[in-house]
């Protein structure tokens, strides 16, 4: 169990509280708020523990902590349940609607919050710096999105633009656009960064293609594109890697 004494606040057991999860829960709350702790330490609690406080009491027949397993459960774990729809997660038993908008409202809080990281400006000066900042953000987009990294003379990113959103092709995609804030911002260099929803970041003849056009239009704006980085469920490709001529840093 999980519920342990944190930042010097009341620390509860099981045998102390009886067997309902949710009920330790608040009375741990309660008691933490008593003795002047704000909030217990959330990283120390488990994830179903984590929805049960987001979903605030059970039913008559559950706790919710019960029904947040139970959901995690049937939706292969936390990622699943977070790309669940509102009706998928409404058939759940015990969910309903009202549980359901609760999960979406806080799903898409943490979507925002990746949304707006990174804050500030990083050094990319491998594919992992870039992949690190990003894959956590477009890993799990469903339809592909195409962001631009732009780089100042010390590779430090400056901006980081979504550029295309949809299917992302040579056929689609209009080089200049790729180019268009580079210009703007009087950039040294950029990356192209876009993800498969499919989950295998494996290089397409399509990308391919496109990472070609953008390198030779480069060449001609005297804009280096240094690097593809292409983003897939839980990993990443990056083509200079797999040996694509590209700028040099």
């Amino acid at each position: 169990m999980s519920l342990v004494q944190s930042h010097g606040g009341p620390g509860l057991s099981e045998s102390d509280l009886g067997p309902d999860p949710f009920e330790r829960l608040r009375a741990w709350l309660e008691e933490a708020a008593a003795a002047g702790v704000a909030f217990p330490d959330a990283a120390a609690l488990a994830t179903a523990e984590l929805i049960g406080l987001v979903w605030g009491s059970g039913g008559p027949r559950a706790n919710v902590v019960d029904l947040a397993a139970e959901a995690l459960a049937a939706h292969g774990g936390l990622s699943g349940l977070a790309a669940a729809t509102p009706a998928e997660l409404e058939r759940q038993a015990g969910v309903g609607r009202a549980r359901s908008a609760q999960l979406v409202a806080a799903f898409e809080l943490g979507r925002r919050l990746l949304a707006d990281w990174p804050v500030g400006r990083w050094h990319a000066r491998t594919p992992r710096d870039v992949a690190e900042r990003l894959l956590l953000q477009m890993g799990r987009l469903e339809r592909e999105e195409l962001r631009v990294v732009l780089l100042n003379t010390k590779n430090v990113a400056v901006d980081l633009v979504t550029v295309y959103q949809g299917n992302v092709s040579a056929s689609v995609v209009r080089i200049g656009e790729l180019f268009r804030d580079a210009v703007r911002r009087n950039a040294n260099g950029l990356i192209l960064v876009h993800n498969h929803p499919s989950g295998d970041p494996s290089p397409s003849p399509d990308d391919l293609h496109l990472t070609a056009e953008a390198v030779a239009a480069g060449r001609l704006l005297d804009v280096a594109v240094l690097d593809h980085v292409i983003i897939g469920h839980d990993a990443y490709v990056s083509l200079r890697d797999r040996g694509v001529a590209f700028a040099e840093r």
